[in-house]
């Protein structure tokens, strides 16, 4: 494997007011919690996902599609596709849309067997929906 081949990923848990942000081990395996920003709009978004992008130098982006159990998309698909478009305008990389129906509740659970109330910290539950929304994405596609 050459020395500069990079799996370094980072996922994006979307969300109007707050979004977790994840990031996976430079082979592609093991998804981590990275941060929650608190967000005032989508141009605030940016620059402080810009500031993450530049540090952590990711290969692509994963980001939660919230489409509905029936398959179709939501309102909220909507949203994303925009905030993905928006991105791309500050990565140059691949941007993937992957499936996060169930991640927050998901890790509300989490949140909830180690003992916290998950109404108290919603930013630890946005951070690790993108764990888990990641952990789905590396699961999915092993490194080859």
């Amino acid at each position: 494997m050459p020395s500069d081949y990079n799996r370094t990923f980072i996922a994006i848990d979307y969300g109007s007011k707050r979004i977790g942000l994840a990031k996976s081990d430079p082979t592609g395996t093991i998804a981590s919690a990275l941060t929650t920003l608190e967000v005032m709009s989508d141009k605030d978004a940016l620059s402080q996902i810009r500031d993450i992008l530049e540090e952590h130098q990711p290969d692509r982006l994963i980001i939660g599609y919230p489409v509905l159990t029936s398959g179709d998309k939501s309102d909220k698909c909507r949203e994303v596709d925009s905030f993905v478009e928006k991105l791309g305008g500050i990565f140059e990389g691949p941007i993937e849309r992957v499936d996060e129906q169930y991640s927050s509740q998901e890790a509300a659970g989490i949140v909830h067997a180690h003992g916290k109330k998950a109404g108290k910290d919603k930013k630890r539950i946005d951070r690790l929906a993108a764990v888990i929304i990641l952990q789905r994405y590396l699961d999915d596609n092993p490194a080859g």
